[in-house]
């Protein structure tokens, strides 16, 4: 994708000698990151915390699924500002039995640099303790598999790379996914065929997916891979948002 030289008035570079491999971006309206490389906001521009709950939470029957898990899993397509995984980590806290994980693991291809992350969730005071806890432990260079224990019954995994590659070399399984990449429009390969497949042979029977996204192909691809599709009502007046399960052996 050609960008443009000029930059609106409302934007200002996040770092002008920024490492290629991080996120490359800019900030609309003061903290609302925007990436260049894909044209597209990094979250919802109406609310974003409030997405992760109507979106990835209940649409993979969270928290209500949390109450039979000793250990749970979920998976990530796109780590972004990190805004899901603190979101998912405080109702998490809330809401958890003493004894029990959460491993949160998300694919990231463009990792942001910690004062980004700092910025892009400063916004919501509600995940202010979450935020100031990641940003605390984010590494400065991050690369490969950055590992990160949250608390005691928390564990953050964030892999830097190609999705489809990192999730194809994982011999992880899931029990549910996110799939917050870019809007297919912007970053189809995070919607490929392939890629969708890999996910659902990375989910555990019985497992879930829930996204956003709507789109012909990425419903078809969905279909495709093998999960039971549900349509439900998007966020903030979105016509829907796809859901599914894999189906018990």
């Amino acid at each position: 994708m050609t960008q443009s030289n000029e930059m609106p008035a409302n934007e200002t570079p996040a770092n002008e000698t920024q490492d290629t491999a991080a996120a490359p971006l800019t900030w609309h309206d003061g903290d609302m990151p925007y990436s260049t490389a894909f044209g597209d906001h990094f979250y919802c521009q109406t609310d974003g915390r409030l997405e992760c709950g109507h979106v990835f939470l209940s649409g993979n029957g969270l928290p209500g699924r949390w109450q039979d898990a000793a250990e749970f899993r979920i998976g990530e397509l796109g780590f972004g500002t990190g805004l899901n995984a603190c979101e998912t980590w405080r109702q998490w806290k809330q809401h958890r039995r003493p004894g029990t994980l959460l491993n949160f693991v998300s694919f990231e291809l463009h990792p942001m640099r910690a004062d980004d992350i700092d910025r892009a969730l400063s916004r919501w005071p509600e995940i202010d303790v979450e935020r100031k806890a990641l940003v605390a432990l984010w590494p400065d260079s991050p690369e490969g598999r950055v590992e990160i224990e949250l608390d005691n019954q928390t564990h953050l995994t964030v892999v830097c790379g190609d999705a489809y590659a990192s999730l194809a070399a994982s011999d992880l399984s899931f029990d549910a996914w996110f799939l917050d990449g870019f809007a297919p429009s912007r970053n189809s390969a995070m919607w490929s065929a392939e890629l969708i497949q890999s996910v659902f042979d990375h989910t555990r029977p019985g497992g879930s997916f829930a996204t956003y996204a709507a789109a012909g192909f990425v419903r078809r691809n969905l279909i495709a891979a093998g999960y039971q599709l549900e349509r439900r009502p998007g966020f903030a007046g979105k016509r829907e948002m796809l859901c599914g399960v894999k189906a018990m052996v």
